[in-house]
């Protein structure tokens, strides 16, 4: 942004988009093993727009490569809590083979703006970035503290991320209480007089589990009853399979309460294929909140066709709600019997936290202000995020990306999903919000 542009009165909603597309074109696919390209560049931009409106952003590299870019932004009350805005850089991997349009291309079709990260979660990333530049750039200084987080490799559990800040820098967050991020604040259509706007204010916790059976070695032309693959098979198709039952969360039964108010009718979620059916494309969002889950994700045994492998493994991607991670972890151990050793490769907290306070009503009345039909909701999210970390320093954390959606765009599967895109007005949108919000809060 030139001096020129800044005297032409550009704004956050000029440059959102432009924000977002370069974002998309940096290829930050996250393979959880260092091999992909890395944040680094990505970081480097994001350090560039911030210093270019006056900030002095750090970046910091856990890993070659892997890096993350940090600011604070003084407000004008020094005595109130800081506000923690932050947002992952890394994404998913992508094959351009299954994509209408490249996934690291930034192409604008159809209103979206289309690519790997469009709404997981550069999408966020670049309406932080607008509504800062021209709040910077118009002189207006929040009424409190903001750090802005632009983070490595969430997509992994976030240990070169968030948690290497955490751990090592906490004092980048030093007075900061509350924190805002993704997969929250986007809306659903209940009619045209009702949009409810989601709001997360809890989390799944995570046991992803490396499952191994060890068996006897041998030749495969053999009758062998002590076979690793079979026994290791048996157990992960038993997971797979297994329905845990439903308990419902103070979270899980806010929203069902506010939604079933917007239709005008009761929503039971002991019946969940009838209660499922109501919610259109936030189904797959909501139903995995109802319950635990575990999903089989890899398998590896052997090294040739006609030798019997003495070890098999597969890893399992475990969920389980707040307050619930023992019985998980006891109805797992009873599923998968006493032949198969589980491990943690990656563990991580269930979060909740309550839907109160004057953060929640500045989310409510930004929300208000640029959509009459909105109301703010909570919501559980099936997933996990960088908030985790964060919790370890007391930071209160929500998902508040504002989206105003059209009702036919199944937004839940966009997340990892092809053709992942965000709307245009959608980003424009929530830049206004944002701003509103940074005033309200």
């Amino acid at each position: 942004m030139s001096d020129t542009d800044t005297a032409r009165g550009v704004t956050g909603e000029d440059e959102v988009v432009d924000i977002c597309r370069e974002l998309i074109r940096f290829d930050t696919s996250n393979y959880g093993d260092h091999s992909g390209p890395g944040e680094r560049k990505a970081a480097e931009y994001v350090a560039e727009q911030l210093a270019e409106v006056g900030l002095e952003p750090q970046i910091f590299e856990s890993h070659p490569g892997r890096a993350s870019t940090v600011a604070r932004i003084e407000g004008t009350d020094p005595s109130r809590p800081a506000l923690l805005i932050h947002g992952h850089l890394d994404v998913v991997p992508a094959n351009a083979a299954d994509w209408t349009h490249h996934p690291f291309s930034g192409e604008v079709a159809d209103g979206c703006v289309w690519g790997r990260g469009a709404v997981d979660m550069k999408d966020m990333d670049a309406m932080t970035l607008a509504v800062v530049r021209d709040r910077l750039r118009s002189g207006r200084r929040p009424p409190r503290d903001i750090v802005v987080a632009f983070l490595a490799d969430e997509e992994a559990g976030g240990t070169y991320g968030a948690r290497h800040l955490v751990d090592n820098h906490p004092e980048l967050f030093d007075g900061v209480t509350e924190g805002i991020s993704e997969v929250g604040g986007f809306s659903f259509t209940v009619s045209e007089e009702r949009r409810l706007y989601l709001i997360q204010t809890a989390e799944k916790g995570m046991h992803w589990l490396k499952l191994t059976v060890a068996g006897t070695a041998g030749h495969g032309s053999m009758i062998h009853r002590d076979n690793a693959i079979t026994e290791l098979s048996e157990a992960v198709a038993r997971v797979g399979r297994h329905k845990f039952p439903v308990r419902v969360t103070k979270t899980t039964r806010a929203f069902l309460d506010e939604l079933g108010d917007a239709l005008g009718t009761p929503l039971d979620p002991e019946d969940m294929e009838s209660t499922l059916k109501r919610l259109g494309g936030i189904a797959k969002l909501i139903g995995a909140t109802l319950s635990n889950t575990a999903n089989p994700t890899q398998l590896n045994a052997g090294y040739k066709v006609n030798v019997i492998p003495g070890e098999a493994t597969a890893n399992i991607d475990g969920r389980f709600l707040p307050g619930h991670e023992e019985e998980f972890l006891a109805d797992l151990d009873r599923i998968l019997g006493p032949k198969v050793k589980r491990e943690d490769v990656h563990s991580d907290k269930a979060l909740e936290t309550s839907f109160d306070g004057a953060l929640v009503e500045a989310m409510q009345s930004s929300l208000l202000a640029e959509d009459p039909t909105a109301k703010a909701v909570p919501y559980m999210l099936s997933g996990g995020t960088d908030a985790k970390s964060f919790d370890d320093l007391g930071i209160r954390g929500f998902g508040f990306a504002p989206l105003k959606l059209p009702p036919e765009l199944d937004f839940a599967g966009m997340f990892h999903g092809v053709d992942e895109r965000v709307p245009v007005e959608g980003l424009k949108f929530g830049v206004r919000v944002l701003d509103r919000f940074i005033d309200a809060s």
